[in-house]
């Protein structure tokens, strides 16, 4: 009897587990949802790790479809790649509803979508590639871009002519305002017209219901703190200022007693900085060994000072923060206006303040060897002023003279004094004795 209940119990599980899937995709399909994920602001590291944690969320929860409402004038060309990873490894299916713009980098994460569908005053294209410093990129990087924006729109059926002309500005086509010299800028219609967009819509709710779905569960994700401070430091205006508020926080530091404001805004500075870039997946574990390594050099260059130790903990900080940068040339660029402006405010606060304040008393000598203090280089011959004596050689103006029985290496004022003419000492400046002619 016992066996026999022991067999009618693994029976019955056995049965249960076979039943989950077809349990599963009932629950899945009775109950439709659809995750909202806003694409919003600059397209940037930050945006790939929100993104990146959206989708991932999406499908543990056996969403049915997941909507990108993009309203972004682009961004970085880097992370829009890994965001369009992120889209095309997902087997759950991806709507683009461009609320307003989607400009460069983002239409291209438009057009990795399976479908478009673009509000009445939404605009896409104009996703030319340019530097930081506001030119065209080098020819390397233009066809490396066009070729991706012409691959997305392959991907999912759509003629890429049109997404060459956005990233290509030698391609012509005047009938939708974009003639040569200009990159291909979509209205809705047009994007309608072309391909590329499913339909003109005026909201999300609309949208949906394009989509097939009937008052369907929506989740909206937004970005966690964490990830809007990654999404606002790692921005590389605000990376010069934190560094430079960081650097100035620090010089300040070294002049005040204790330590103050000045030092934990520095300190903040640079913590924010390595916390954005951490959480946005920039600055690994070297970064922050670097940074350890060089506070403790540092730390131990102020009680223990050789120079070395404080050379090395300076060049293991440049070094992380470097390594923690998306970009190496933007971050040298923000570490070079940081040193400026140290330097600046240093050599400021030098001329200003006492360094007898703050840590600088303890890094900087400050005693001297005077001779009011009992220090002298060599005996003081005061006493040799006003003696007169006699030249044994011709002073030009320099040589010997004998005072008394004393042979002395003496210097005229400038003038010649020939050999055996009565002289007369009229001042001492530690080993030099002036003379001058008796008879002048």
């Amino acid at each position: 009897m016992k066996r026999w209940l022991q067999w009618c119990t693994v029976a019955i599980v056995f049965f249960l587990i076979g039943q989950m899937p077809s349990l599963i995709a009932d629950e899945h399909n009775d109950n439709n949802t659809v995750y909202i994920v806003p694409v919003e602001e600059d397209v940037e590291r930050g945006l790939v790790a929100f993104m990146e944690r959206s989708i991932e969320e999406a499908e543990n929860q056996f969403a049915d479809h997941i909507i990108l409402e993009i309203d972004t004038p682009g961004g970085r060309v880097d992370s829009a790649n890994e965001i369009a990873g992120l889209l095309s490894d997902t087997d759950t299916p991806i709507t683009a509803y461009v609320k307003s713009q989607a400009l460069s980098a983002g239409s291209y994460i438009a057009l990795m979508a399976d479908d478009i569908y673009m509000n009445s005053v939404a605009t896409m294209g104009a996703s030319g590639v340019i530097t930081g410093d506001g030119t065209a990129a080098d020819e390397k990087a233009q066809s490396a871009w066009i070729a991706a924006m012409e691959a997305a729109a392959e991907r999912q059926g759509r003629d890429p002519l049109y997404a060459r002309a956005m990233a290509d500005s030698s391609i012509d086509l005047p009938e939708y305002d974009a003639g040569e010299g200009e990159y291909l800028t979509l209205s809705p219609d047009e994007a309608v017209d072309v391909g590329y967009a499913k339909a003109n819509v005026s909201n999300r709710a609309e949208v949906i219901s394009q989509l097939g779905y009937d008052n369907p569960r929506i989740v909206e994700t937004q970005p966690t703190i964490s990830e809007n401070i990654a999404r606002f430091v790692t921005n590389p205006v605000v990376i010069s200022i934190l560094l430079s508020v960081a650097s100035i926080g620090l010089i300040v530091e070294l002049y005040s007693p204790g330590f103050g404001i000045a030092g934990i805004m520095g300190a903040v500075a640079l913590l924010l900085f390595f916390y954005g870039h951490l959480i946005a997946g920039f600055a690994g574990y070297e970064a922050m060994i670097l940074l350890l390594i060089g506070l403790v050099c540092i730390i131990i260059e102020i009680f223990v000072p050789s120079g070395i130790l404080g050379a090395i903990g300076g060049v293991a900080i440049l070094g992380a923060l470097l390594v923690s940068g998306a970009d190496l040339g933007q971050m040298a660029i923000s570490l070079s206006i940081a040193i400026l402006i140290a330097i600046a405010v240093a050599v400021f606060l030098f001329k200003k303040l006492d360094t007898d304040r703050g840590i600088f008393r303890h890094i900087v000598l400050k005693d001297q060897t005077s001779s009011e203090k009992g220090y002298l280089s060599n005996h003081n011959r005061d006493d040799l002023i006003g003696q007169e004596g006699q030249a044994l050689t011709f002073l030009r103006p320099s040589g010997t003279a004998l005072f008394g029985d004393e042979r002395l290496d003496v210097v005229t004022e400038g003038q010649f004094i020939a050999q055996h003419q009565p002289i007369k000492i009229v001042k001492v400046e530690g080993s030099r004795i002036v003379v001058r002619e008796m008879n002048s």
